[in-house]
This record gives structure tokens, C-alpha cells and sequence, in this order.
């Protein structure tokens, strides 16, 4: 066989390992050393084994990853995911609809401070979900505007998955967070208007509550007002060049630590939990890592990636035609697979096919940041489609009287509009573009 033939072999391999449920970073692991075994002996593998985890975990921007875990972490043991609730739900929970609206609301500005999606969708889940039974919200709404509003938590910046992408594709950490913001505010008010919809077209579906007097909206914005000042801090000084973001990182979760203890509502023992939460959910991350880095140098050395790239440029398919293929193939590996995986097994084959290809002019760098946000959003839609949907296994858990058909039915409109913002961005690239070229010159 040759090193091309292999490396489409040990890929096929790695897929069976996933369908049997091996976890993706052993799954890697052992792909990728099989592979760098056939293709180059056994002793150049034990050779790139002995500086592999030091020269990966050694990179200055994965520290960050460790302290916006704990940030958001530290800022669901602490109590600040209820303020952010309490503080959309004062000024929108009167409307049809409102109080699933305030939940979406709330995932935004948490994810804000978490940069994880399952965190930020069982967080607000157990927030949120008593006060949509109190006012007698359809079950399918319920889950399903809190499961759709839970994937903002990678969207909306700091992102973990965003960070990883950004080493995987050599790119400015800062710059992407800035392309993330827009289409994420536009994901936010796209759900808003999904459920204001939902309310409108389905009578009962999501009825109002009683509107609030001023004072105690007043009162909900001044609890939640030090979380925003955390978040224009982190965010503010990242885009303004003022921290690094792993500076921004460790600010953030100074500040959000001292906010949880100021409020009395975190204790020794809850503080304890959030580190031991970042630890697990880093390792997690970092054997994911160590397994996609095996498997890719393995993939460098059997040229599959440059060989497909190759056969797709000499195909002469249009741009948008090949763009919108991979996205197919994201929504496909979605229902099996989670975000991170996702970006890890596929954009050393996809990146440089698109680097190749010519999309509305762009440059080298606006175009792998461009590329990044797409693959953002479509991994995004993995979290809420079945059979995997780990968004909705999550709310669904919470929610454990509702059917899981219910969940699933409730997303299906949310998942029209995450449908409708792709074809938005990778039709017009300065959507997520423009702050980056205001903002970073």
C-alpha cells in the first residue's frame, strides 16, 4: 500500500473506533500510531513520542483553556447564572414568549464568562427551567430554546473550541474572538425571534408573566451589573490590546472568584467542585489534543490531506460547492460527534482545501478566521441534532418528564434559523469579518 492508500485506511479505521463508542482522544491515539508505524517504523515513532506532550502542552495560549473553564466554572457554583437570568427576565419575561427569551438572553451572557456549551446549557437549565414550568411553557419549547440557547456558549466569546481552532489553524486568538462576536449576537437575536414566533403561531406555547414593577428591574440589573463589568474587561481588553487572552483569562477569573465569594453564595466546598470541574474538563481536552496531534503527524506523513486537497482543486467544482460539501459533512459527523472532535479530526483535511480555493477575494488570514466561525457555527448544530445532541441529552436529564422526541421537536426551529445565519456568513464574509478589520486595523 502506499503512504496515501494508509492514510485513507488508518481514517476508515479511526471512524469504526468512534461508531464504537472508543473515546475520540484514544481513538486518535491509536490511529495515528498505527499509521506512523506502517508509514515509518516503529523506532521514528517512539522518537516523536519522547518530546510530543512536553512540545504541545509547553504552548503558551492552551493555558487559557484551564482558566475559562474555571471562570465559568466558578461562575455556576457562585449564583451568577441566576442574577443573569433574574436581570432578562425582569425586562423581557412579560411578553409572549418572554421568559424562554430571557433564558436565551442569559446563555449569551453567560457563555460570555464560560466558553462551553455543555456548561453554559446545564447551568441555565437548572436556572431557568423551574421558572418556564411555573408560567406553564410548552415542554418542547422549554427544553428546546434552553438546549439551542445552551450552543451559544462557544459562540459567543471567549471560546474554548475557538482557542484550539486558532492553534490548529495558526491564527490570532483575539482575532477570532472579535469574528465570533456579530454572528453570535446574531445567533441570540435570531432564537429570540424563533420563540417570539413559536409564542405567535402556537397559542399557549409560551405565555406571558406578569410584568415587574421599575424598582425591582432596577434592583435585577444592579446584581447583575459587576458580571457585564467582567465581561467588558475580559472581552474590552483583548480586543483593545490591553491583555493577552490568557491575561484576559486569568483577570476574568480572579474577578468572577471575588464575585462569587463577595455574594456569599460560594462556599470552600463549592469553590473546591469548580477547580476539580476545570481539571477533569482540561484533561479531558489535553488527551483529545495529545491523540489529534499523533494522528495529524501521521496524516502529514501519509500526504492523504494534500493528496485530497489536490484532487479537489483539479476537480474544478466551485468554491461555494465544495465550502457547502463540508458543512454537509460537519452536519453528518455532528450527530455522532462532539464539537472539539469535530474540529480536531477535520480541519487538518479540510483547511488547506479551503486555503486553496479562492472565497470573495479574502486573504490567507481573513480567510481561515472566516472558514473558523463557519466551522464554529456548523459544529454548533451538532450539539442539538440527533441521535447525539449532547445539548439536549443534557437539558433532557434536567427535564427528565419530557419525552426526548419532545426536545428534539422543540429544536427543529432553532435549527432553521442556525441554517439560515451559515448561509448568511458564508455568503457575505464581512459579517464576522468587519469588527476584525475596525478593531484589529
Amino acid at each position: 500500500m502506499s503512504s496515501v492508500e494508509i492514510g485513507f485506511a488508518v481514517g476508515a479505521f479511526t471512524l469504526v473506533m468512534l461508531a464504537f463508542r472508543v473515546h475520540i482522544g484514544m481513538a486518535m491515539l491509536l490511529g495515528g500510531s498505527i499509521g506512523y508505524t506502517l508509514v515509518s517504523g516503529w523506532e521514528p515513532l517512539m522518537n516523536y513520542f519522547k518530546h510530543l506532550a512536553y512540545g504541545r502542552f509547553s504552548v503558551y495560549d492552551l493555558s487559557v483553556v484551564p482558566l475559562f473553564l474555571l471562570m465559568g466554572n466558578v461562575a455556576a457554583k457562585g449564583g451568577l447564572s441566576r442574577r443573569l437570568f433574574e436581570a432578562t427576565n425582569a425586562f423581557l419575561g412579560h411578553y409572549p414568549g418572554g421568559v424562554a427569551m430571557s433564558a436565551i438572553g442569559a446563555c449569551a451572557g453567560f457563555g460570555a464568562i464560560c466558553g462551553s456549551s455543555l456548561a453554559t446549557a446545564a447551568t441555565m437549565g437548572q436556572v431557568a427551567l423551574p421558572e418556564l414550568r411555573r408560567c406553564n411553557y410548552s415542554p418542547s419549547l422549554a427544553t428546546g430554546a434552553l438546549a439551542a440557547g445552551g450552543t451559544l456558549g462557544i459562540l459567543i466569546p471567549p471560546s474554548v473550541v475557538l482557542v484550539i481552532y486558532a492553534i490548529l489553524a495558526e491564527q490570532n486568538v483575539a482575532a477570532l474572538f472579535m469574528a465570533a462576536l456579530i454572528p453570535g449576537l446574531i445567533a441570540m437575536f435570531g432564537y429570540m425571534l424563533v420563540v417570539t414566533l413559536y409564542a405567535r403561531f402556537v397559542p399557549g406555547s409560551g405565555p406571558a408573566s406578569a410584568p415587574l414593577p421599575w424598582r425591582l428591574r432596577l434592583q435585577a440589573v444592579g446584581r447583575v451589573w459587576p458580571i457585564l463589568a467582567v465581561f467588558i474587561t475580559v472581552i474590552g481588553g483583548i480586543y483593545g490590546g490591553i491583555f493577552t487572552p490568557t491575561e484576559a483569562a486569568a483577570v476574568g477569573t480572579f474577578a468572577t472568584t471575588a464575585l462569587a465569594v463577595a455574594s456569599r453564595e460560594m462556599r470552600w466546598r463549592e469553590f473546591m467542585a469548580a477547580v476539580l470541574g476545570a481539571a477533569e474538563a482540561t484533561a479531558m481536552i489535553f488527551l483529545i489534543l495529545l491523540g489529534a496531534d499523533v494522528l495529524n503527524a501521521f496524516l502529514a506523513l501519509s500526504q492523504m490531506p494534500v493528496a485530497i486537497a489536490d484532487w479537489v482543486l483539479a476537480s474544478g467544482y466551485p468554491p461555494m460547492v465544495v465550502l457547502f460539501a463540508m458543512i454537509l459533512a460537519y452536519l453528518v459527523l455532528g450527530c455522532v460527534m462532539d464539537s472539539l472532535s469535530m474540529i480536531l479530526l477535520t480541519i487538518p483535511v479540510f483547511l488547506p482545501i479551503i486555503m486553496g480555493l479562492d472565497y470573495w477575494g479574502l486573504g490567507y488570514s481573513d480567510k481561515a478566521i472566516w472558514f473558523g466561525i463557519l466551522a464554529l457555527m456548523v459544529v454548533e448544530i451538532g450539539l442539538i441534532t440527533p441521535p447525539v445532541g449532547m445539548n439536549v441529552f443534557i437539558i433532557n436529564s434536567l427535564a427528565k418528564d419530557v419525552p426526548m422526541k419532545e426536545t428534539f421537536r422543540g429544536v427543529l426551529p432553532f435549527l432553521a434559523s442556525d441554517l439560515l445565519r451559515i448561509v448568511l456568513i458564508a455568503f457575505f464574509p464581512g459579517v464576522a469579518l468587519w469588527l476584525v478589520h475596525v478593531l484589529g486595523g
